[in-house]
């Protein structure tokens, strides 16, 4: 099967790309990259490779190692355009994310969300992770002129994280943490047609992280075809979860421990 990941110039998150990629084609699958300009080079963020203080806050170990066989793989090269792609010719769509300023060109992008509601009408899996959410809250159906999203359950960043990460490093890094001046959790509750029943936060965490052999700590939210989760510690989760859809294995199982329960 194809999968679709758009991303953008530089700057998307280096597991939130990497883990998901592994998973999908270890499977047999193959994963289409598509930039605003075909053949464009696709960067991630790179202090999320050195560390953003210290050496620290970075992507773990494996996903970094994961990330650095991406670079060397046909496909990250042979990227397409978001806007000429045709959305019929995919399986799948999965929509990363990443904190840093190169996101807005994707997550802004209007051509973008024009292509995604078009594929998000096809009924087929679609995922999104952290930021990646905001892609599909941005992203109007044509029928109603309201977000995709409106009707489904859903997870992303949330705010305690968003904010934690700030305040964390400001003093060295800026707004690096604060993508947008909203947060990225009040948006995606804006776009839905009852935030209370629609969102779910899940588990408070800053610092635990689900692995590639243990799901503890990890969340995902998964509503029909729709499959979303929180921050990079979903990663493997999320990955494995969404082959599983992809794959027409997966079923929505409210309160189960993977963590599709319910609102909260």
């Amino acid at each position: 099967m194809r999968v679709l990941m758009p991303v953008p110039d530089r700057d998307a998150d280096v597991t939130e790309v990497a883990v998901p990629w592994r998973i999908l084609t270890e499977a047999g699958h193959e994963v289409v990259f598509a930039t605003e300009r075909a053949g464009t080079r696709p960067a991630a963020d790179p202090l999320l490779l050195t560390g953003v203080l210290f050496g620290r806050l970075g992507a773990e170990e494996e996903p970094r190692r994961h990330y650095r066989q991406l670079t060397a793989a046909p496909e990250f090269t042979a990227t397409v355009s978001w806007e000429d792609v045709t959305v019929g010719d995919f399986d799948g769509l999965l929509l990363p994310g990443g904190h840093a300023p190169g996101m807005r060109q994707y997550l802004g992008s209007d051509a973008l969300q024009r292509q995604v509601a078009r594929f998000w009408a096809l009924g087929r899996p679609v995922g999104a992770i952290c930021h990646g959410v905001l892609v599909l809250a941005r992203s109007l159906d044509p029928a109603t002129g309201r977000s995709v999203l409106a009707g489904r359950r859903t997870t992303c960043l949330p705010k305690y994280m968003e904010r934690s990460a700030y305040f964390t490093t400001a003093w060295r890094r800026g707004r690096y943490y604060r993508t947008y001046p909203a947060y990225v959790e009040d948006e995606v509750r804006s776009a839905l047609t009852d935030p209370a029943a629609q969102f779910s936060r899940g588990p408070r965490t800053l610092t635990r992280r689900g692995t590639a052999t243990d799901d503890t700590h990890a969340f995902v939210v998964q509503d029909g075809a729709y499959l979303s989760a929180r921050w990079p510690g979903d990663a493997y989760l999320f990955g494995r979860r969404y082959l599983a859809l992809l794959e027409g294995g997966a079923e929505d199982r409210p309160g189960s421990p993977a963590g599709t329960g319910a609102p909260d």
